[in-house]
Order: C-alpha cells, then structure tokens, then sequence
C-alpha cells in the first residue's frame, strides 16, 4: 500500500510557484509504463499566475487563441475478421468490448469507422456480390455479410448512441473485371469495366443502408500501389483521377450521392503530395473528391515522411486529409504487452494532427489470438485481441494511447497552437466545442521530465513519466 501511495504521488507530483494562484485547473488523465495507470485520472492540479518562462525551464505551451483544422474523429475498421471474433466471444464480453470501444463514458468513444467492400485480407477467404461475368450487377447482394460483418456493425452503431459516421472502401474489384483475372497480386481495372465498378459502390451503398446503415463516405481505392499477396489493384495517379472524374464521381452524383465523402489515395504518406496534386490539381476530378486518405506504412522503410502531410494541408486547404489505416505487425502473442506498440500509435497521432489531420482511423478493432483470421497469413496486431480459446479480451496499451485522444477530444473541436521546448515531449491540443480544451503530452524517454504547462500567462507544474502519455483537460 506504502509503494502504492509513493508511485501515485511520483506520478502526480506538483512544485507550486511562489504567484498567486487562479481559478484555472486542468484534469491530469495519465496511462504510464510500469504503473496501473490506464487512462487513470491522477490528479487536479491549480494554476498560479507565471510571468516569462526561461530556456532552462521545460515548458509545453498552450494558445487557444491560435486555431486551425476543424477535428472530425477516431475510430477503427470493422473487418470481417473482427465481426468473426466478435462472434465468437461469450455475450458478456461481447458488450464489454462494445462499451470499451463506443461509450463515450466508459469506453474511448469511437466515432469514426471503416469497412470493405466485398473480401480484404482480413476476411476468412476472397469473395464478391455478383456472379462472374454479370457486366449489369443484376447478381448484386450482400447476403454474406449478413452472417458476421452487418449484425456486428449494428451492434457497434447501437453501442456507439445510434450514430457511427462510416467510410467503405474496396479492395480489389471481381477477378474478371481485372486484367490478372485474379483479385488478388495487383492487376489492373480493365477499361471496359470502368462503369460497371462504378455502379458497384452505388450498388453496396444502397444494400447497407437498405438494411438501416448509413455510408458517410467511401475510398476510391485501398493502396492503389501496392501489388499484394491478398486482395489488390493498382492505379497511377493519373488512371485514378481519370476514374474519379469519369466514372465514380458522376456515378455518384447522379444516383443522389453528391453528399458522400470521396477520399482518393488511401494510402501511405511517402507519395501523398504526387498523388493529392495530380488528382486535386485537376478542377474536374477535384470537385469530386472531399479528402485524401493516408497510411502510416512507409515508416516501417526507416523514412516516414509526416511532412507530406503537411504539405497537402498547406496546398490544399479546402480538402480533408485523414489517416484511414494503421496497424502495428507482425504478430506475435507474447510480445502483445510491449510498451512500444501503444508508443508508436501516440507518437503517429500527435504528429498527424499537427500536420492538418482531422481523422485518424485504426485497422482492425479487434482480432484474435493469432493476429487473424486472415486468409493470406498476414496477421498482425489490433489494440483489442480476443482469445477465443477462453473467451477472454486483451487490451494493449494501443488502445490506451488511442483513448487519449478518443476520449476527450469532441467532434468538431478546433486544433490550436501548442508546442513543447523538449523534444522529449510530444504534444498538441483541441478546444473543444463545450468549451475546455485537450492537451495531449507523450513522454517516450526512459526520464521522467518536470515540466509547466503554461496557458494564457498562467502555469502548473506537472510531471512527465517515462514512457507516459497524459491528457490534460482545462
């Protein structure tokens, strides 16, 4: 109980300066290596009045004055193998994976999700709506995802309040649209099917919301530029923007879907600013699309490239950007509680958001014990697995960094001015619409780092502990 009481107030710790105090306080939300706490309030601290700050003082900085992007939301896709695991749990720890992920109270709030269009990797074998050769779609049906995938969805819109703002996104088209005459390694869409895929978004837009779930938006394409193992096909920026302007954007518009978000690219950040200006820097494909969608992939190479992010935010400031897909791999059970994993999901959100992101969207929101079920063997990690020997749930410390923002950062809050003087602390902030405003500070270093958090001439001392991230609400 003693070493308890003395890590709680390590974790905590407050140095008061000698000014007089105010009426600001801040509500500290910390999950920290080697500690219990998971997004565990840890203290609320009081701000005093602080005059200039010096070099040899770490500061993070806080200007709500200074805003920019409008914040839409974080959530996770729902995969086929996802809505597979799912149903094999036991009832209880079905709802309590709902309320983890969905409850804006007791879970992190999910508000943005994803799914595919027809097989992924991430489903237990490749299939289609229609029939081979059905040119017409007169085939068209959604029945197998009737079995998992809609029932699941259902659940988790209930679970979330009714409302889930949900993005779809193909894979590859029917093998014999392709020139490969396979779905999956690569291949390309063949000209002659252009209308035809078309009209296939149309058609499983209307199929699920036919069935009570509304489509928000949809992705051209997943990773036009990659020729896969599993599911894929590929398209140059200039082959997409023509399918978009061509074909997919009037198709949607004239079927009464000017409304939905079309997200191009949907892939990762090394060849975002060739692609966003090829398609965007075209009037009559750009008008189409309302965002570019990204991965976080390429930094696996040794070369991430966040500054593309920026750069198309900064081009292109009438378009939004958000990252669509991000996974850690590969899999391995035993390494499922190293600390690294939820660092890597921290370090990733606070440097996109403060590029000019204004959604993040993890890969799969659930998987089991194997990093699957996976019909290619590409198995890799989700911040919740299930262990469907037992029925038991595992959160990662993924899942925890993600909630940090999730949880307290409000739909169609404003990101604002925010900056550390030590590098070894990773921050930005929101203001939200309720008025109180969300800082996010990551210590990824083995030290643990005093530090004040200085807003509006005032400032609280505050502690940094190795390998933490921290919400702080004012």
């Amino acid at each position: 109980m003693k070493h308890l009481l003395l890590l709680f107030l390590g974790a905590i710790s407050m140095m008061a300066p000698a000014h007089a105090q105010t009426d600001r306080s801040a509500k500290v939300v910390t999950t920290a290596e080697n500690t219990a706490f998971r997004l565990t309030e840890t203290t609320t601290p009081a701000f005093t009045t602080h005059g200039q700050p010096f070099e040899n003082e770490p500061f993070v900085f806080v200007d709500a004055s200074k805003q920019f992007q409008t914040y839409l939301g974080i959530g996770a896709a729902l995969t086929d193998a996802s809505a597979e695991t799912f149903a094999k749990l036991p009832k209880a720890q079905q709802d309590a994976f709902l309320t983890a992920c969905f409850d804006k109270q007791k879970g992190v709030g999910y508000n943005l999700v994803r799914t595919t269009i027809h097989s992924c990797d991430f489903s237990s074998g490749s299939y289609t709506y229609v029939a081979e050769g059905d040119k017409a779609l007169a085939t068209f049906n959604v029945k197998h995802d009737e079995q998992y995938r809609i029932p699941f969805i259902k659940k988790s819109i209930a679970a979330a309040g009714g409302t889930l703002k949900m993005f779809v996104s193909p894979w590859s088209p029917p093998a014999w649209m392709k020139d490969n005459n396979n779905m999956l390694q690569g291949g390309k869409l063949k000209p002659e099917y252009y209308q035809s895929w078309a009209n296939y978004y149309v058609k499983f837009i209307q199929a699920y919301e036919k069935l009570g779930i509304p489509i928000w938006g949809l992705t051209v394409q997943n990773e036009p530029m990659a020729k896969q193992t599993w599911e894929s096909c590929m398209y140059t920026a200039e082959e997409e923007r023509d399918f978009i302007k061509n074909f997919l954007g009037p198709t949607l518009w004239k079927n009464g879907m000017k409304s939905k978000k079309l997200i191009a690219w949907d892939h990762n950040r090394d060849l975002l600013y060739q692609r966003a200006a090829t398609i965007l820097g075209d009037p009559k494909a750009a008008k189409y699309v309302w965002g570019i969608g990204f991965h976080w992939y390429e930094s696996w190479t040794g070369a991430p490239t966040p500054g593309n992010v920026k750069l198309v935010s900064e081009a292109f400031p009438d378009k939004q950007l958000l990252l669509t897909e991000a996974c850690n791999y590969p899999f391995n059970w035993d390494n499922l509680d190293q600390w690294k994993w939820g660092e890597r999901y921290g370090s990733e959100m606070i440097s996109d958001f403060n590029n000019g992101a204004t959604a993040w969207t993890d890969w799969n929101i659930l998987l089991d014990e194997t990093g699957g079920p996976n019909h290619v063997k590409n198995f890799c990690f989700a911040p919740i697995h299930a262990d469907t020997r037992d029925g038991s749930l595992h959160f990662m410390n993924a899942y925890y960094y993600i909630g940090h923002f999730s949880k307290y950062i409000q739909p169609g809050a404003r990101r604002i001015a925010c900056s550390s003087n030590r590098a070894q602390l990773q921050t930005t902030a929101f203001k939200n619409p309720d008025g109180s405003i969300a800082v996010v500070v990551m210590n990824g270093g083995d030290t643990k780092v005093d530090y004040l958090l200085y807003t509006g001439g005032q400032a609280t001392t505050l502690t940094s502990l190795p390998h933490s991230i921290v919400t702080l609400i004012l």
